[in-house]
């Protein structure tokens, strides 16, 4: 990145020819931005289209789209060495180049290896490109480069896109066929190629790092292991679990792995990621708090569509635009995140409040209206509240890890930690966690409403299937209504930790843990 601070007058971009004015330079790089993040590789939004068309399953589709996030999150701690190593006019003709090639293999195969392999070289490169483009309007964004403001910029581009990207997948395989929108951003992403060749200079850095001392052998091991827990949780319900050779199998790749990781960085002088990465205080509480927030949130994967597709008749193109509902809610959020965190410099204890808060309603919500009858305007409130929820939980604690003091080269670590744990783990535990316990609670109640339906004679003049029809639809909105009960009591629970964590009582936690264990509080 080139160092504008050294340079007086208005805010400009050395990389982009002089021809182009000064106020239009950053908007092409956010443009650039914006065609990056829509060309993931593979579009989980048309999984139902794939599955119909292809020998692919949910799952493969599925594990497909979260090895372009795993990919994603590998390349973050070394995403400023490529930074500084080559510029920025050859990052994104590189990426574009690997881009469109990702686009075209994931259109064309049906091989799962080679689908989810493809998507994890193209998320890797997408997360170097969108680097390229957000590094260089940084100061344009924030000139003292504050990063909750930057951070509310980024995550303000990202989940907006992501769920444009649903949306547009959908009506482009709604009025052609699904194929045709990875026809559509090979097209977008040959257009930014043209642009970037025509408008921009290769204009290197003012720091030249060279890529020695990377850890590669430790990257594909920490990509490994993103990937067999990742294979666990998605594949996990369909293979019964450790009851299949599957997944015995990679969850031994996967420990494996992670065994050699830890045994490496013992004597590595740069591992991939470092312990001292991990003994960051900011890293473990942004951990324990996605592994709580986004458990809470799981039920959008796994039940979520199900409901407004079986339960309440919505189509493919009504089930999308709740996306629509679920925009409005991130850009809420990342409007109040910037005003409240970043400007006004409201403490991290008080937005994760609020977000469990948001979180909270979006919960309640469903547990109190849940129905049959429920029209997708009255979806609104929920899905908004979840969109704002889960923004301003990701913008805050990815902010509390890079403030948190860890030195430049280690910081990177430490957010690869955090996209890790956040995007991935996020997206995978949460609903595997969740679909296992709804397999069990869907079970119990069919057995349930199934032996009262015997016991009765009223029934006798309904068929057989729509008998069966109509009990596996009450059996799912009963166990629908029961977890989200349970997630509603955790979610409620973490606000009376956050509030317990306010006061400065220094006997507080233990005061805590004697009344869960007792029921009471005894103190002297």
């Amino acid at each position: 990145m080139s160092d504008w601070s050294n340079n007086p007058g208005p805010f400009d971009i050395p990389d982009v020819v002089k021809w182009i004015p000064r106020g239009v330079k950053p908007w092409l790089f956010i443009l650039f931005v914006l065609i990056i993040q829509f060309s993931g590789g593979i579009y989980m939004a048309a999984a139902s289209n794939m599955v119909g068309t292809t020998a692919l399953m949910q799952q493969d589709i599925l594990m497909a789209g979260y090895a372009s996030l795993i990919g994603m999150a590998v390349n973050f701690a070394v995403m400023f060495r490529i930074k500084f190593r080559f510029s920025t006019r050859t990052q994104l003709l590189v990426c574009g180049t690997i881009l469109i090639l990702a686009n075209i293999i994931c259109v064309q195969t049906t091989s799962v290896p080679v689908l989810v392999l493809t998507c994890l070289v193209a998320g890797w490169f997408r997360m170097q490109a969108t680097l390229a483009c957000n590094s260089t309007i940084q100061l344009w964004l924030t000139p003292v480069r504050d990063m909750s403001v930057f951070f509310c910029y980024v995550y303000l581009v990202v989940d907006t896109v992501i769920q444009l990207s649903g949306i547009f997948t959908i009506y482009t395989a709604f009025f052609s066929v699904w194929e045709n929108m990875q026809l559509i951003m090979v097209a977008l992403l040959a257009l930014m190629m043209l642009l970037v060749l025509l408008l921009l200079k290769p204009v290197r850095g003012p720091m030249f790092i060279p890529l020695k001392g990377i850890d590669w052998l430790g990257s594909i091991l920490w990509a490994g292991f993103m990937l067999c827990f990742t294979f666990v949780c998605v594949y996990g319900n369909y293979f019964d679990w450790w009851e299949s050779n599957e997944i015995c199998v990679a969850t031994v790749i996967a420990l494996a792995c992670i065994a050699l990781l830890l045994w490496r960085a013992t004597f590595l002088k740069n591992p991939y990621i470092s312990f001292q990465a991990w003994k960051n205080k900011a890293v473990w509480r942004a951990t324990a708090v996605y592994l709580v927030f986004f458990t809470l949130l799981a039920t959008e994967h796994v039940f979520e569509h199900s409901y407004a597709e079986h339960i309440l008749g919505f189509d493919e193109t009504n089930l999308i635009d709740l996306n629509w509902y679920v925009m409005v809610g991130i850009l809420a959020g990342c409007s109040f995140t910037f005003l409240t965190f970043a400007k006004l410099k409201w403490n991290y204890k008080t937005m994760a409040l609020i977000a469990f808060a948001l979180a909270t309603i979006y919960l309640a919500w469903f547990y109190l209206f849940i129905d049959y009858g429920i029209e997708k305007e009255a979806l609104f409130v929920p899905l908004f509240f979840r969109g704002a929820a889960s923004v301003i939980i990701s913008i805050v604690f990815l902010t509390s890890i890079v403030q948190s003091g860890l030195p430049f080269e280690i910081f990177p670590q430490a957010v690869s930690i955090n996209g890790f744990t956040g995007a991935v783990m996020g997206a995978t535990l949460g609903p595997a966690i969740i679909g296992e316990f709804l397999r069990h609670v869907l079970q119990r109640n069919f057995a349930f409403f199934s032996s009262g339906i015997t016991d009765t004679t009223s029934v006798e003049h309904i068929p057989l299937q729509d008998l069966m029809v109509m009990v596996t639809g009450h059996s799912m909105v009963v166990a629908m209504k029961e977890i989200y009960g349970w997630l509603l009591i955790v979610a409620i629970t973490s606000i009376i930790i956050i509030l317990i964590s306010f006061t400065p009582y220094p006997g507080r936690w233990k005061c805590l843990a004697q009344y869960l264990r007792t029921g009471y509080v005894n103190i002297k």
